[in-house]
């Protein structure tokens, strides 16, 4: 059958024993489809690149969209999975997520600020809907309680003086 995904597990081995000799820090389990492997692949690129942008883009965020590619390629390459965890630029705050549960201060202001403007142009844009307004307001506030209540500095976790 053309397209069909068998459930057999057809994933290669070397990229399997590879990631369990390389890479005992993050967990990498690409699905046996083959094709589904290329899309959810190309899905994981696509999330770099709008995280690139984000680096230059105000109000884009750059770590939701490299965690999503972390995803996508821990489904699709065990490969890039690690190149991406390990990038020197890119990976750090990946690293600091998965290690530490740390939300740099930067992201957190964006965030917060993103998340308030975003109620305001709901309201407005609703002619003043309040119960639209009210239920986004209140999801928006648990999804701020979140962020604020995870540490800012790995410091923070590890119990470490900050280094200057």
């Amino acid at each position: 059958m053309v397209g069909h995904c068998s459930s057999s597990p057809s994933i290669d081995s070397q990229n399997v024993e590879s990631q369990n000799v390389e890479s005992q820090d993050i967990e990498s389990r690409p699905v046996s489809c083959i094709w589904m492997r290329h899309v959810i692949f190309g899905f994981g690129w696509f999330n770099i690149c709008l995280g690139v942008l984000g680096i230059f883009i105000p109000g884009l965020p750059t770590t939701v969209f490299l965690l999503i590619a972390l995803w996508a390629f821990s489904k699709s390459s065990v490969r890039f999975h690690r190149w991406l965890y390990h990038h020197p630029t890119l990976g750090r705050t990946i690293r600091d997520w998965h290690q530490h549960k740390v939300i740099p201060l930067p992201a957190k202001i964006m965030a917060l600020t993103l998340m308030t403007a975003s109620v305001g142009v709901v309201f407005v844009t609703t002619s003043g809907n309040l119960g639209l307004t009210t239920a986004l307001a209140a999801i928006l506030s648990m999804v701020g309680i979140f962020i604020l209540t995870r540490p800012s500095h790995i410091c923070a976790v590890t119990g470490d003086s900050p280094q200057s």
